[in-house]
């Protein structure tokens, strides 16, 4: 699965740290987020995409792999 959340991260200028701390999970969640090692529960995918304005699937999307 790919996401931007990397890129809409870094356009809003913020830290992996800050990032976390603004959804309640750690750095290293963020870090294996972005780096595609660790999907998100669905909790916390709509958490990002409140934070970032957008919906799950403009974060989020299945490969061709994945479907």
């Amino acid at each position: 699965m790919r996401n931007r959340v990397r890129e809409l991260r870094t356009d809003r200028e913020m830290t992996q740290s800050e990032l976390g701390d603004a959804l309640g999970v750690s750095r290293q969640t963020i870090n294996s987020i972005e780096g595609g090692r660790y999907l998100p529960s669905l909790p916390l995918a709509l958490r990002i995409a409140r934070l970032f304005g957008t919906d799950v699937e403009g974060i989020f999307e299945m490969e061709e792999a994945d479907r």
